[in-house]
């Protein structure tokens, strides 16, 4: 089918002649970022796209410029801002134009004004508001962002904030507009209407993974009196086998020394390249080549034993850690006493 003109022309349509124009090495790129079925039409717009005038390149190319413009503005100061801008650069009819295309369209991240704000601005902001509504408000921020709120919020409110991210699931846009009317009420209007997939375990490990130790040890042990099979869920996630990339050297033959020989080489069998040379560097040459023996003769391990291998030695390093005798590199800024 030929692209005639710009009149008409279908959101689909427009995705097939942007990235005709962008050309097939990043097209590629922008495949890997959607869906089966997007692909599959998307594909399907192009293989029958046969000729695009010059003048609908030119259209599409500077509407899709346009909406990336308003939506790097709208994350670098809000609705409001991002339209003064866009008055100047297009005129207030286009301007108004591409932002009701853009939140119609490409949705506007709920809460994203506040992602600008340090952790300060925004613990003062929302400090004293329910443990429920900080959750849902951290649960949409950068694990980093999130984890310097956590740390800062009183030690009662922690376990509880934290407690409820892990367990939340989908939120009502109708909640989320209440939030962010509190917040800022600019926003309440661009709430995706489908119901949004937010926070869950892997949320609050992703915090836990970046806040400081203190902080990490005090939820824990308040999720393990209220809530144990969510804490052991949570403990599970948030230090996994191939996280031994993370440790230094030094660390690396601590864990090593409390590990079974055996339990090493089943662990290994299914392990990456750079887990196993991390290791392999780490033990003397003669027991590396030892193990590297036993797993070439043990023959095919069940997945499952391996699992449980690896957990064995994700459970002594937590152990080890637990006792100071190794750290873990974290990101909330614990100290290292020499």
């Amino acid at each position: 089918m030929a692209v005639k003109s710009a009149e008409d022309i279908s959101g689909v349509q427009k995705a097939a002649v942007l990235l005709i124009s962008l050309g097939p090495e990043r097209s590629a790129q922008v495949f890997k970022h959607l869906k089966d079925d997007e692909i599959e039409s998307l594909t399907l717009e192009i293989a029958n796209t046969k000729s695009v005038p010059a003048e609908v390149k030119d259209m599409v190319l500077d509407e899709f410029y346009e909406v990336c413009l308003a939506q790097q503005y709208i994350a670098e100061g809000g609705i409001g801002y991002a339209k003064d801008l866009l008055d100047k650069a297009l005129g207030a009819d286009r301007a108004r134009e591409v932002i009701g295309k853009l939140t119609a369209s490409l949705q506007v991240r709920p809460f994203e004004f506040v992602r600008k704000a340090d952790a300060s601005q925004l613990l003062s902001f929302i400090q004293d508001e329910h443990p429920q509504t900080i959750a849902l408000i951290l649960a949409y921020l950068p694990s980093s962002q999130a984890a310097a709120v956590v740390s800062a919020l009183p030690p009662e409110k922690q376990a509880d904030v934290a407690k409820r991210i892990a367990s939340m699931d989908r939120t009502s846009p109708d909640v989320i507009k209440e939030v962010e009317a509190v917040l800022e009420k600019k926003l309440a209007s661009l709430v995706n209407q489908d119901y949004t997939i937010v926070g869950g375990v892997d949320s609050i490990v992703s915090i836990l993974n970046t806040v400081d130790r203190s902080t990490e040890k005090h939820i824990m042990e308040t999720l393990e009196v209220e809530d144990p099979e969510l804490a052991d869920e949570i403990r599970r996630k948030m230090f996994v086998f191939e996280d031994i990339l993370t440790l230094d050297n030094r660390a690396i033959q601590t864990v090593l020394r409390e590990v079974d020989n055996n339990e090493l080489a089943v662990a290994l069998k299914n392990a990456n390249e750079d887990v196993q040379k991390v290791i392999f560097d780490n033990l003397s040459s003669r027991l590396a080549s030892m193990i590297k023996e036993d797993m070439e003769f043990m023959g095919p391990v069940k997945l499952k034993d391996v699992e449980d291998a690896q957990q064995k030695i994700v459970n002594i390093i937590r152990k080890l850690e637990d006792s100071g005798e190794i750290v873990i590199s974290r990101g909330g800024g614990d100290e290292v006493v020499v």
